[in-house]
């Protein structure tokens, strides 16, 4: 690529972190192409060398964030014939890489699920896939086979994107401890042995 190109793709990177800092703070009516491009230091008709409107620009976060989600929750599958500390360990290292991706850049987890209109549908997509994970996994012999994975998946995917917003994202909780906590949960429950 040469150097007009290479110009060209950091101009289009800086207007979509730049307008994902804005839609995160203002929301998306309130957000103006103006102020986007004054952040960056460019001029509002080289806004529309790259983007043909402000849906366009959300649409895109929007896309990108849901699609590189996905990918992470897909390519997390356990593998089969894990000892009972190697999948304790590796399930609270997927839930950590869950909340470091929503931590990552907390403008588009926030445009992702609360600004973007069809939320519910990004959550039931990545519920999907969760489910799917869940099921292979149970059919490994890992989990209860009398256990709905709907529900199960479901129950995390809401835990976990609650979490990130009460305590990830802030920075309260560090995902280490928090993972291995949500992880000693689903899987020990709440009951004391000693009793």
């Amino acid at each position: 690529m040469n150097e007009r190109g290479l110009k060209g793709l950091e101009s289009r990177m800086r207007l979509l972190e730049a307008a994902a800092a804005e839609f995160a703070r203002n929301g998306f009516h309130e957000t103006k192409i103006s102020t986007i491009v004054k952040k960056v230091g460019l001029t509002q008709p080289s806004f529309y060398i790259y983007f043909s409107s402000k849906e366009a620009i959300f649409e895109e976060l929007i896309s990108e964030f849901h699609s590189n989600l996905k990918k992470l929750i897909e390519s997390k599958r356990l593998e089969d014939n894990l000892e009972h500390m190697d999948l304790s360990n590796r399930l609270a290292e997927i839930v950590e890489n869950v909340f470091l991706f929503l931590k990552k850049d907390p403008n588009l987890t926030r445009i992702g699920f609360s600004l973007n209109p069809k939320a519910d549908d990004l959550i039931a997509d990545l519920t999907i896939i969760l489910k799917n994970n869940l099921t292979t996994e149970q059919q490994f012999g890992y989990f209860r086979p009398e256990i709905d994975m709907e529900i199960v998946a479901k129950c995390i995917s809401a835990v976990i994107l609650h979490l990130s917003f009460i305590y990830v994202i802030p920075g309260i909780k560090d995902t280490k401890s928090l993972s291995l906590q949500l992880v000693d949960l689903f899987l020990q429950g709440m009951l004391n042995e000693n009793d």
